[in-house]
């Protein structure tokens, strides 16, 4: 294979190992940083980071955990670089709008979905675990309010790994605008839209697949058809028996929502209150749901990623 000129750049530092495996076509997967700087505590966010890349080995791929450290962005980490990741709490939230002037300034900080998709997808990678997307808020018709996920997702050619769009977002509208967004979602051995903590959201979804071979064989269709560059998302629920109990989600929810109102709280600055409110209100429920969720969508992307090596070859 031809090198890829964005892992050529100075500005970029992909490990040997990420180098070598895309190089020869095997199997890698991407993950996202800001689910161990921003989403876990400490030290627990490391020991998760480091289970996270080893779940990966063990089937067979390579992990290829992604950040922005000192104005470089990182394309998989070191145990230094990871442990900077899970340690620093100055590390900013890096969006893909954010990438441009993080590098023109040498900023540090952990990637979001779009930005780990972004990155992820120009350093030649195709597939990408993560534990929810984000989506649209509730009230959007008021407050406008929608994760950058979606557009970027809309033009961007990966395959994502995740356990639906967090529950505290408006799910059927966020369905509604991966429709329009041209967006294509798979149900992984459901034909319910996961619901993030919960196994189901209730949603339907359109197209339901069994079997890794069966999402590789999407992802060669999605390039034999060209058109927009879109991604593919597979929705893959978090077992039943390891998801929140949902009526303990469904009144804590509506209780750290009216929380939120009565506060003022508004925009960005909703999402980690709710998650914060769940947790808390949970006794950690939440946390363990939403761990259970990262480990099987890690496990599932790294079966794809395996089929998709073996097609792509």
């Amino acid at each position: 294979m031809t090198e890829n000129a964005f892992l050529a750049d100075a500005a970029v530092h992909c490990t040997d190992e990420v180098r070598a495996a895309l190089a020869d076509g095997a199997p890698v997967v991407a993950l996202e940083s800001t689910i161990l700087a921003h989403g876990l505590p400490r030290p627990r966010n490391l020991a998760v980071g480091l289970e996270l890349e080893q779940a990966v080995r063990d089937g067979g791929a390579v992990p290829a955990t992604v950040a922005v450290l000192d104005g470089v962005v990182r394309i998989g980490l070191d145990r230094t670089g990871l442990e900077r990741v899970c340690d620093d709490p100055g590390l900013r939230k890096f969006g893909h709008r954010d990438l441009a002037p993080a590098l023109a300034t040498g900023a540090s900080g952990a990637t979001t979905v779009s930005g780990t998709a972004f990155l992820a997808a120009r350093a030649g990678i195709r597939v990408f675990a993560t534990g929810g997307l984000g989506g649209v808020h509730r009230d959007w018709t008021s407050t406008q309010d929608e994760s950058a996920d979606l557009a970027l997702l809309a033009r961007t050619r990966i395959t994502v790994v995740c356990a639906g769009v967090k529950s505290i977002l408006d799910v059927p509208a966020t369905l509604q605008r991966l429709e329009t967004l041209g967006v294509g979602v798979l149900g992984y051995g459901t034909d319910l839209f996961p619901g993030f903590y919960l196994s189901s959201s209730g949603c339907p979804v359109d197209w339901t697949l069994d079997d890794p071979a069966e999402v590789a064989a999407a992802m060669r269709a999605q390039d034999l058809l060209g058109g927009p560059g879109s991604a593919l998302v597979v929705a893959n629920p978090v077992p039943a028996d390891e998801q929140l109990h949902p009526q303990l989600h469904d009144r804590v929810l509506a209780e750290g929502l009216a929380a939120a109102d009565r506060a003022g709280v508004t925009g960005q600055a909703v999402t980690p209150f709710l998650l914060a409110h769940l947790t808390e209100h949970t006794g950690g429920a939440s946390l363990e749901a939403n761990l259970a969720a990262v480990r099987g969508n890690v496990r599932l992307a790294t079966r794809i990623a395996g089929a998709w090596s073996a097609v792509a070859r």
